[in-house]
């Protein structure tokens, strides 16, 4: 499989791994948002389930037409064999056994955003991170907590040394059993050679050789173990002095998406309010018919 367009315009890049082709709320709600904060920069939306053709799935064919409806937003297939081809994944994955791995479509998608970002370069983003603001810099990672960097959100030029390093240590390091081990424990170790520390902290809101290691507030306002936040209702005040210098929201979906399903209650949680202002289009035209 060919990627014409990442290597010519760098933008922003989302994968979705799972072999589905019914993109949750959250994943529609997170692409528009990249969109609208960052309307000069192609917003690239990665699927494993999509064939290229959009009118082999008519049953989604609502929801598809609200992302397309926003210019920079395009929907590309992803053959994760062509991608992983001469990059150090290649032969990892031409052995490994997704069945015998117990976090699969989490290890998948580590290694995709990996190669996307070596091969082509840009910024990035979970789909369970919901925008705020535009993305302007580059060459960075995000604290998730303390001496733990997350791959959630990240942005490197193409041919990066540090993404090449990430996708040798993703092999030779390889645990696919144990959660975490090929995403943000894999950024910490790799992080932490590079800056030669066993102390990524003294280097948060810094520089090391070149990336920037940004505070946890930047992507990851509310912990993980506090997922449940964005189920409360917040007063806009506090909303405001909690986001001031946030850019995007992360969601956790690995643990909030049951949660989801009910957080229209008629009293507007925070979750909601983000899909207010954040991805509109998606909130009035598919999240108000739920």
């Amino acid at each position: 499989m060919d990627y014409p367009i990442p290597d010519i315009t760098p933008g922003l890049m989302f994968v979705d791994s799972t072999n589905k082709v019914v993109p949750s709320l959250l994943a529609l709600c997170s692409v528009e948002s990249a969109a609208h904060a960052n309307p000069e920069k192609p917003i690239y939306y990665f699927m494993t389930g999509f064939g290229g053709n959009l009118s082999d799935y008519p049953d989604q064919a609502v929801a598809f037409q609200t992302l397309l409806f926003m210019k920079n937003v395009i929907l590309l297939p992803l053959k994760p064999e062509a991608l992983f081809e001469n990059t150090p994944l290649n032969d990892w994955y031409q052995q490994v056994d997704p069945d015998l791995t117990t976090y699969w479509i989490h290890v998948l998608s580590d290694a995709c955003r990996l190669a996307l970002l070596w091969k082509y370069g840009g910024i990035y983003l979970d789909t369970d991170i919901i925008s705020l603001k535009p993305l302007t810099f580059s060459n960075f990672i995000c604290a998730q907590q303390n001496n733990l960097a997350n791959g959630a959100a990240l942005g490197f030029s193409r041919h990066h040394n540090f993404t090449q390093d990430c996708m040798i240590d993703f092999v030779n390091n390889y645990q696919g059993e144990t959660w975490g081990h090929q995403g943000p424990l894999l950024m910490s170790r790799v992080l932490r050679r590079w800056c030669k520390t066993d102390d990524l902290d003294q280097f948060v809101d810094a520089k090391c050789k070149g990336i920037s290691y940004l505070p946890s507030k930047f992507f990851y306002p509310i912990p993980y173990e506090e997922w449940g936040k964005y189920f409360e209702h917040w007063t806009l005040d506090n909303i405001t002095s909690a986001f001031s210098d946030t850019y995007g929201v992360h969601i956790w979906n690995f643990l909030s998406s049951e949660k989801q399903d009910y957080m229209n209650d008629g009293n507007g949680v925070l979750l909601e309010y983000f899909f207010q202002e954040y991805c509109p289009k998606i909130y009035k035209t598919l999240y108000l018919k739920q």
